[in-house]
């Protein structure tokens, strides 16, 4: 087991098998490369992506097709490769959302970089799709439709 300091939630143990590992770390955190994801709670679709190197660092994630049941693209051979995907099962996805101004209620879910990640061998990769419709703000409360 791993003690690891954080802002969020103090200091925690992580063991090595939960530890998730970006070989380039992600767009704008190069040097971020290890991780471990916490579910924010039982019943929630949120989970926090805790850095193991800095205690501040932690991205709010949620499974995209909960929100978005359409969601559908594909991976790239080379990122087949590099995370060595062999077996689609093992394969999770997750979204980064983002919350401005604090405010739930326009959360926004980045649907063009997902995060994918190998289970069976902890490895994962922010992928950038190329030639979508996917912005990095979507929202997942869409505002009511308004009659008349």
């Amino acid at each position: 087991m791993r003690k690891v300091n954080t802002s969020r939630f103090g200091e925690i143990e992580v063991n090595e098998a939960d530890v998730v590992r970006f070989e380039d770390g992600i767009p704008a955190f190069e040097d971020e490369t290890e991780f471990v994801i916490l579910p924010y709670d039982q019943e929630s679709p949120y989970y926090f992506m805790q850095s193991l190197k800095s205690p501040d660092l932690a991205f709010l994630l949620t499974i995209p097709f909960l929100f978005f049941p359409d969601y559908t693209f594909e991976i790239d051979d080379e990122t087949v490769a590099q995370l060595e995907i062999k077996d689609q099962d093992a394969v999770f996805y997750y979204t980064m959302i983002t919350i401005p101004n604090g405010s739930i209620r326009y959360m926004t879910a980045n649907l063009l970089a997902p995060v994918v990640l190998n289970r069976s061998n902890m490895r994962a990769k922010q992928v950038v799709l190329e030639k979508s419709n996917y912005t990095t703000k979507h929202r997942l409360f869409p505002e009511p439709k308004k009659e008349g």
